[in-house]
């Protein structure tokens, strides 16, 4: 933990210094924690970005009681679909086809890069940024959030138990299922159900995908292999309407923060 109590502050990025204060926690965490790679990715600056980074807006905690340069403790890429049409696409497309969700009608938010420093995690920071996120879905009235979220490597078999456990009991409805692509596809459904022990395979999913399931989250039809992140992708999907009372109150309930987003 850290030395001194955090003081939290959540905000989207404003400047270039923002914005590369996020990248520079995303390097610490996708390349050097996992791996991660891609064609942008400045080693000399130690910076995680992508040619998406100038059409995402930047949810960003930060921890007011570290010294300015270290605030960023945790980062969100947020994109909708009026900011993915100047992008050209919305940055999953790559991996997964949408075109059940672009379809819709309906207003979407595609989320991505989440991480967390290693300081952090399995307290009160993605709470913070869950609720910042809340005001930022009802600002811009989001109906559906979705987005990839990653098991480290690429080994699906590997996998089997916790990505049989999600297809099995988290599986999208029709109207929101979409399909990871052929070039990374990999399928879900490797263990029947009957022989699933449910409890191992739960332990096996990450803590962020487990918040989304807590949420009423879904996940898309297949699992994606990406090489370049040494991962295995899934799509979760958030239909705001379908959640209930218990779940909206997981990620709206007030906490004390000193800004949200607008």
């Amino acid at each position: 933990m850290t030395q001194a109590e955090p003081h939290y502050a959540v905000r989207l990025a404003r400047t270039e210094g923002d914005l590369r204060a996020a990248q520079r926690l995303r390097y610490r965490v996708f390349v050097e924690e996992l791996g991660g790679g891609g064609p942008l990715v400045d080693h000399a600056n130690r910076l995680e970005r992508d040619r998406f980074d100038p059409f995402f807006d930047h949810l960003l905690l930060l921890d007011e009681a570290r010294a300015p340069q270290d605030r960023v403790v945790g980062v969100y890429r947020l994109l909708r679909a009026d900011q993915a049409a100047r992008a050209g696409q919305f940055y999953s497309e790559d991996e997964y086809d949408l075109s059940v969700l672009k379809h819709s009608g309906r207003r979407l938010l595609e989320l991505g890069r989440s991480c967390l420093h290693a300081e952090y995690r399995g307290g009160m920071g993605m709470y913070h940024l869950w609720h910042a996120l809340a005001a930022y879905v009802e600002t811009h009235g989001i109906e559906v959030l979705f987005g990839v979220a990653s098991f480290h490597g690429t080994d699906a078999q590997a996998l089997a138990a916790p990505l049989s456990l999600l297809h099995q009991r988290h599986l999208a409805p029709d109207d929101l299922r979409v399909t990871a692509r052929p070039a990374g596809f990999a399928a879900m459904d490797l263990i029947p159900e009957d022989r699933l022990n449910r409890r191992s395979a739960m332990l096996a999913v990450p803590s962020l995908i487990k918040a989304y399931l807590r949420l009423g989250g879904f996940v898309g039809q297949g699992a994606f292999v990406d090489h370049a992140f040494n991962t295995t992708d899934v799509c979760l999907i958030l239909d705001v309407a379908r959640m209930n009372a218990s779940q909206r109150a997981i990620y709206t309930r007030p906490v004390e923060v000193r800004t949200v987003p607008t």
